[in-house]
């Protein structure tokens, strides 16, 4: 395997599911807005990733520790890759799609390594519960500072969603 040094990756670690309600966000958009927050390994960028409340509720439903009475999609997922043999070795947010983060998860099974294309979000479900690494292309970190920075709607949307607490999923009855 490449150390993150060798290849320029960023190590960074999922901090943090955000949800960002309609006080939060510009007028028209979205009544809520999900992102996932991650944090650099020995220094203080930060990446954003906006992403669908499922993602979003499963991210932090893992963070907390919270189980279910069945497994969750991502749970289901990482109990499936042990039960065939296989583990994640890491995951990698290493291009930029159409505007969009995608992510490449190396898994290694009985059959050898295999790299499996995913979208960022279902991948570091997917890190968070295997407890794999996560590594950043460099281009794709600029391309979210960038984003951060300047007067735009969208920049101030991000920079509130690195500076807010993370949602809490709590069970019914709580």
């Amino acid at each position: 395997m490449v150390a993150p040094s060798d290849a320029g990756m960023v190590p960074m670690r999922v901090s943090k599911a955000v949800t960002l309600g309609s006080d939060d966000l510009p007028d028209r958009a979205p009544r809520e807005r999900f992102f996932m927050v991650l944090d650099e390994l020995g220094g203080d960028r930060h990446l954003v990733i906006g992403v669908g409340d499922a993602e979003a509720f499963a991210l932090d439903s893992s963070l907390q520790g919270l189980r279910w009475g069945r497994p969750m999609t991502y749970e289901f997922t990482a109990a499936l890759m042990r039960g065939l043999g296989g583990r994640v070795r890491e995951v990698r947010l290493d291009r930029v799609a159409g505007g969009a983060y995608a992510a490449t998860v190396d898994v290694e099974g009985p059959r050898g390594a295999v790299l499996v294309d995913a979208r960022c979000s279902d991948a570091l479900n997917l890190a968070v519960l295997t407890q794999a690494p996560v590594l950043v292309a460099p281009q794709v970190l600029a391309d979210c500072l960038g984003r951060q920075d300047g007067d735009s709607a969208e920049a101030a949307l991000l920079r509130r969603a690195v500076a807010a607490g993370p949602m809490t999923v709590r069970r019914a009855g709580q």
